[in-house]
C-alpha cells in the first residue's frame, strides 16, 4: 500500500525531533527525514532512535543537495549520496530523493546519470531524482540552473520524483510528466504553487496545479510508491496552528489518491 508521509522540512523552523511529534499526532503513515542544517538530521543514531521511540518508519531520506546545504556533510556531492544510503539502510528507507547537479557542479554533472545508476547497483537504494525549475527573475525569462535538465523524464533514470510546487514554477504539467515516467516514478512530493517564480510549497489544494486530479491520475495508473507532504507551514504557529495545516494536507491526499 502506498504510504502517505511527512517531511521533516515541513514542520521547519521546528527539528527532526518536532516532526516526527507532529507525524504521530497527526496520523501519518511514514516521515521523510530532509538531511539538512538540524544537526538531529546529520545522525544516525539519532534519526534511527526518533523512528523507533514514534514507532514511525521512515520511508525516505533527502540528501543535502540543496543551496542552503552545500556544506553539510562536505562538499563532495557523491559523498553525500553514499551517506545518504547509509542512513538510508540504517533506518529501513527504501528511497534517497536527490536533485540534479547545479549548472557549476560540471564535473558531478558530466556523469550524474551513470553515477546515479551506479549508486543503485550497488547500495539497493533508489536514488529517486526530483524535477527542479528554471530559475526565473519575472514569468517569462528564465536560466537552466540544473543539468543535464531540471525534468527527470529527459533522462534514462530508474527512479523519479514529482513535486509540484517545482513543477508550479515549471510551468510543467505533472500529469503529464507522471505519463512520461510511468513505472519509473517511484517517489511524489505533494504540494501545491501558482506558477509564480517562487518555490511556494503550499498545502496541497491551495494552489493551481490540480493536486487533486494528479493525485486521481497516479492511483488509477497503479502508483505504488511514497507519497510525502513537502509543505510550507513557517507562518503557523507552532502546536495547533501548525498542526492544523498538516492534518489538512493529510485529509487531501487520503481523500483524493483514489482510482
Amino acid at each position: 500500500m502506498t504510504r502517505i508521509g511527512l517531511s521533516t522540512s515541513s514542520v521547519y523552523p521546528e527539528s527532526t525531533a518536532h516532526a516526527f511529534g507532529y507525524a504521530v499526532e497527526v496520523g501519518y503513515d511514514a516521515v521523510e527525514v530532509m538531511v539538512g542544517i538540524d544537526q538531529i538530521s546529520r545522525q544516525i543514531p539519532a534519526v534511527k532512535q526518533l523512528s523507533e521511540h514514534h514507532r514511525m518508519p521512515v520511508s525516505a531520506i533527502h540528501s543535502p543537495c540543496l543551496l542552503f546545504t552545500q556544506r553539510v556533510w562536505g562538499t563532495d556531492p557523491w559523498v553525500k549520496l553514499e551517506r545518504s544510503a547509509e542512513m538510508a539502510h540504517a533506518v529501513g528507507a527504501e528511497v534517497v530523493v536527490v536533485h540534479p547537479p547545479f549548472r557549476w557542479q560540471k564535473e558531478y554533472a558530466a556523469v550524474f546519470v551513470e553515477g546515479i545508476a551506479k549508486l543503485e547497483a550497488d547500495t539497493g537504494i533508489a536514488f529517486a531524482v526530483e524535477n527542479m525549475y528554471p530559475w526565473r527573475a519575472s514569468a517569462k525569462r528564465g536560466m537552466q540552473m540544473y543539468l543535464p535538465h531540471w525534468d527527470p523524464s529527459k533522462e534514462d533514470y530508474a527512479n523519479t520524483t514529482i513535486d509540484l510546487s517545482h513543477a508550479a514554477i515549471a510551468h510543467d504539467d505533472v500529469r503529464a510528466m507522471a505519463d512520461r515516467l510511468g513505472p519509473r516514478l517511484r517517489h511524489v512530493h505533494l504540494t501545491d504553487g501558482t506558477g509564480s517564480a517562487k518555490d511556494e510549497h503550499l498545502v496541497p489544494g491551495r494552489g493551481t496545479m490540480g493536486a487533486d486530479l494528479f493525485l486521481r491520475h497516479i492511483a488509477a495508473a497503479g502508483f505504488t510508491g511514497e507519497i510525502v507532504l513537502e509543505i510550507n507551514t513557517r507562518k503557523a504557529s507552532p502546536g495547533a496552528s501548525r498542526a492544523a495545516e498538516l492534518a489538512e494536507a493529510l485529509a487531501f491526499a487520503r481523500t483524493h489518491f483514489v482510482a
